[in-house]
């Protein structure tokens, strides 16, 4: 069971990944002061924290069923000494909430701010960090070994 919830992890975090470039690109480009705030703004905003919010219940439940998990909780002296297990048993997770959380916060005081420029650059700022968190948070290659696309 564990192995189908690495699996749909490791895939959805692409939709994650594609969600987070278009809400940013579009609250970047809003910047410039030439675009309008649209529905179009709000509901990218609405779908990148809809992907995070289900990729935390897909990490939730990695996390409850990963053999990984239990055998770092059952030994924590031993989990802190290693790297990666450190990474995926404390760090990842609690990144990826810091990130989560920036993005709801983003969108929230995004959609209540006052005229377009505030609304972009709100938007731009918090889903911009909310994206640098989660490139620290996310488990690359070149780390830990892990691959980007996991079958």
């Amino acid at each position: 069971m564990s192995s189908f919830i690495l699996i749909l992890h490791s895939l959805f975090r692409w939709l994650v990944v594609i969600a987070a470039l278009a809400a940013a690109v579009r609250a970047f480009a809003g910047l410039s002061g030439r675009l309008t705030w649209t529905r179009l703004d709000d509901r990218l905003g609405f779908f990148y924290t809809l992907a995070l919010d289900v990729q935390v219940l897909i990490g939730v439940l990695l996390y409850v069923f990963s053999p990984l998990i239990h055998q770092a909780l059952a030994d924590l002296g031993a989990a802190v000494k290693d790297g990666a297990t450190l990474f995926f048993t404390l760090f990842h997770w609690l990144l990826v909430l810091v990130a989560v959380a920036l993005a709801h916060i983003g969108r929230r005081r995004a959609r209540k701010a006052s005229g377009d420029a505030a609304r972009f650059r709100t938007a731009a700022l918090f889903f911009g960090l909310s994206i640098l968190v989660l490139l620290v948070a996310i488990p690359w290659p070149f780390d830990f070994g892990r691959p980007l696309l996991r079958f």
